[in-house]
């Protein structure tokens, strides 16, 4: 989910702008802030359109410098992304580490062309207990059954919103955001929660991918359309009804309700003929397979049955979000404004706290044996070619390559749009420095296929686990109690919808 921000331009036309050019220097001069370059106070160009003068100076300091014109020989003809690669950052951190969950599920899964990843991170998370359970060399559960069940309830959310919301006008900041990328693929942690603990699980023969759960543009596209159509005959019907002085106002509502079910009717069409017709919550499957020792053996029973059996040791029900956003106040419980993918569904809650905090929470997992959701922004720094698979800061020599600085704190990053939460992947492993006890280097199972990075894994240095990792998805037991008792106790700060933390990874 993108963000929006609120920004105000100065374009310097206004009358006081120009009234302003008849400033004396002197005074402007006077105003500069002591150790300021006086030679930055005097513009080159006086209407803030950029001059052939600037061109000039500016072609002239790249020009002087060698190294720039290294650059520009190299990275006219190459990818920066690629070409700009440091070989030291590559050799620091291996693939290799100290402490692992011992037991190794498989295969890598790939989203393909889907942004479903926090699915296949929360299932990649729940198939360690499956597979150890049934002693399988290999298992999926279906996240096509979770994506079919996700998008139909997010149509839902959509629709219900904008019952909600259809005082509001059309252009209304809130409407208008909400209406931008309304079903998108994407999610977080209690999402996936309100998800299992209503549909179950499936394994994935059970109910397997379709052509549009693996590239799921076309039916996203299709789905935005007729939602946006289905949310303005809703704000329509609200107005006439409203306008009804016989009517109560639970009978609007219910009205509405009525119209709402009678249009999701063409949602669920769309989305059953694409992705296929689910197994019910509630109706027994049956699944044959082969155990580790190639014997054969099936499993019978419901959705949600599958599920509970499987989830017994830490219930994802139990496990609560730790985010580090240094924009706001540590020890405090946050939540985003309509967000959501069930209706009156579990809210997405954060215990925000310091990024020590998130890492000692990972560690305490990790020698627990158990695998760790998480939440970054993946395209940061980091490689997931084939071999490669590395997530550091180090990584990319921008800063040597251009003779730029790279300044930009987490909070400010967040604050200007420059990253957020985009994708969600799971951690298997750390390297603990046997000296400090801190953890210098995590593994990471990716959702991308094998042929990414490392067999399908990336290796994260701490620096960037620090400016880049948002978020980690912890059992109550594994967390620090002070903060399980922010998240028990409730009081959540809502944050505005297009808060960054509402980001879907």
């Amino acid at each position: 989910m993108g963000s929006v921000s609120s920004k105000v331009s100065s374009h310097g036309n206004r009358p006081a702008d120009r009234a302003s050019k008849s400033t004396d220097e002197k005074t402007l001069l006077n105003n500069v802030p002591r150790g300021t370059d006086t030679s930055l106070s005097l513009p080159r160009s006086g209407n803030g359109s950029i001059q052939l003068a600037n061109l000039d100076a500016w072609e002239s300091t790249a020009a002087a410098d060698p190294k720039i014109q290294l650059a520009r020989n190299i990275c006219t003809h190459s990818n920066i992304r690629t070409t700009l690669v440091s070989r030291e950052a590559q050799i620091a951190i291996p693939h290799v580490f100290n402490t692992e969950i011992e037991f190794k599920t498989g295969p890598v899964t790939n989203q393909k062309s889907s942004g479903r990843c926090w699915l296949f991170a929360t299932t990649n998370v729940i198939r360690y207990e499956v597979m150890k359970k049934l002693k399988l060399n290999d298992f999926q559960c279906s996240q096509s059954y979770l994506f079919f069940w996700d998008k139909l309830n997010k149509s839902n959310y959509y629709l219900e919103l904008s019952i909600e919301n259809a005082s509001l006008p059309v252009d209304d900041r809130l409407v208008n955001f909400l209406a931008d990328d309304l079903i998108s693929d994407g999610g977080q942690w209690d999402m996936a929660v309100n998800i299992l603990e209503t549909y179950g699980l499936v394994p994935q023969p059970v109910c397997p991918e379709s052509l549009h759960s693996s590239a799921s543009s076309p039916i996203n596209g299709l789905l935005k359309t007729k939602l946006r159509e289905h949310a303005l005959t809703l704000r329509s019907l609200s107005v006439s009804l409203r306008a009804d002085a016989t009517l109560s106002s639970e009978e609007v509502q219910a009205t509405l309700r009525a119209k709402k079910e009678q249009l999701m009717q063409e949602i669920y069409i769309i989305i059953s003929a694409t992705l296929g017709v689910p197994p019910r919550p509630d109706v027994p499957f049956v699944w044959e397979y082969y155990n580790e020792e190639g014997k054969y053996s099936k499993w019978e029973g419901t959705p949600v049955e599958f599920y509970r059996a499987f989830t017994t040791k830490y219930p994802p029900a139990e496990c609560f979000s730790l985010i580090n956003d240094p924009r706001n106040t540590y020890n405090k419980l946050y939540t985003v404004d309509k967000l959501g993918n069930i209706w009156n569904g579990r809210p997405v809650l954060y215990v925000n706290t310091t990024s020590d905090d998130l890492k000692a929470a990972v560690v305490r997992t990790i020698k627990a044996g158990q695998p760790i959701f998480f939440g970054c922004d993946v395209g940061q720094f980091s490689s997931s070619l084939k071999d490669v698979g590395i997530m550091d800061t180090a990584y990319h020599l921008y800063e040597q390559a251009f003779n730029i600085s790279l300044s930009l704190t987490k909070a400010q990053r967040l604050q200007t749009n420059e990253s957020a939460m985009t994708h969600a992947m799971v951690i298997s492993g750390v390297h603990i420095d046997e000296k400090t006890g801190r953890p210098v280097r995590f593994k990471v199972e990716n959702s991308w296929g094998d042929d990414s990075g490392h067999k399908g894994f990336m290796v994260m240095s701490e620096k960037w686990f620090d400016e880049f990792v948002y978020q980690v998805v912890v059992h109550r037991s594994f967390a620090p109690k002070d903060l399980v008792k922010v998240f028990e106790a409730g009081n959540a700060v809502v944050l505005p919808a297009w808060d960054p933390m509402g980001a879907l990874a």
